[in-house]
């Protein structure tokens, strides 16, 4: 009991730094007017395609002549890159053909997981495992040991602040949020509206998509399995709500929303009872979004212009 007690914390954190990156990339996103309901997806897909580095790496090198910066940079680039595209994907879409928002970001969503799922079978085949899974143990040791959140935890954690600094005190901050709210006058001012949208949407998908890194080299110890990421998606995005639009207050909450993950994994529940309790952050987000609606404060509401597509010819 102690020994769980005093572990608690560590794994609390670890549990919810996938849930920081990509709440963290969904309010940039946000902020710029995208709703990106898309990032369970682009998560999956910068998890396994980092996986695809670190398994081609593995392949080509000895374990003994591994080198610590290479194994951490290769599937770091290859999730960037992979993320970045499925963000460059969905401004295209949304931004310049104007595809509805909500439709597109779920259609992203399916066929990240698909994506994920088809080349993690690959790889499964080519590796002759004899289990429906991949292990990089040698890969997820320069990420960390797996018991105590390593370097990637406070990559996140910096991410998050700066994201927080970058919105409220700098002119491009200013001139995003600017967007978010009325992409018309900010158009009138001068502000490239389609510039702000694309830049916010696709380094706020990067972002999220090392958070699907982070689960498989830290939170998984290493080990890519179909289908194992969970909900975790899902709940970055309920973290955005959560925090009100945020960043420096997902640190907290997602924190608290890993505790609520580890506590659903530990707890003696009846099957059924166990099910339900897997909703709290959902539910407990939902109040929060019921309180700030009745609350009506401008600052804790989304961007005016929240999922909407801008037609400058209408302006």
């Amino acid at each position: 009991m102690w020994d769980f007690i005093i572990s608690f914390f560590p794994r609390a954190v670890m549990q919810g730094m996938p849930l920081l990156y990509g709440s963290t990339g969904e309010i940039l996103t946000e902020k710029a007017g995208n709703l990106n309901l898309g990032i369970p997806g682009i998560m999956y897909v910068g998890a396994i395609s980092g996986v695809i580095g670190a398994f081609f790496y593995e392949q080509a090198v000895p374990k003994e002549q591994m080198i610590g910066i290479l194994a951490v940079l290769i599937p770091m680039l290859c999730c960037l890159l992979g993320s970045l595209l499925m963000g460059l994907l969905y401004c295209f879409l949304t931004v310049t053909l104007r595809a509805n928002q909500n439709v597109t970001g779920l259609a992203m969503t399916m066929f990240g997981v698909g994506f994920g799922n088809f080349f993690g079978g690959s790889l499964i085949k080519l590796a002759h495992s004899e289990v429906p899974s991949l292990t990089f143990a040698t890969t997820s040791d320069f990420f960390g040991d797996g018991k105590v959140p390593g370097w990637l935890a406070y990559v996140g954690i910096g991410i998050a602040i700066l994201v927080s600094l970058f919105l409220r005190f700098t002119r491009k901050g200013m001139q995003l949020r600017a967007v978010g709210e009325n992409p018309a006058t900010a158009d009138a001012a001068g502000i490239n509206v389609t510039r702000y949208k694309y830049v916010a949407t696709i380094v706020g998908s990067m972002i999220a998509g090392l958070g699907g890194l982070y689960y498989v080299m830290e939170c998984a110890h290493g080990t890519w399995a179909n289908e194992g990421f969970g909900d975790r998606g899902w709940l970055a995005i309920a973290l955005v709500i959560f925090t009100t639009w945020r960043p420096s207050i997902s640190i907290f909450a997602s924190i608290l929303f890993g505790g609520l993950i580890i506590l659903s994994e530990h707890l003696s529940l009846p099957l059924g009872v166990k099910e339900l309790y897997k909703l709290a952050p959902y539910v407990v987000t939902l109040i929060v979004l019921i309180i700030v609606s009745l609350r009506k404060k401008r600052e804790n509401q989304p961007p005016q212009s929240l999922g909407l597509s801008y037609f400058r010819e209408e302006r």
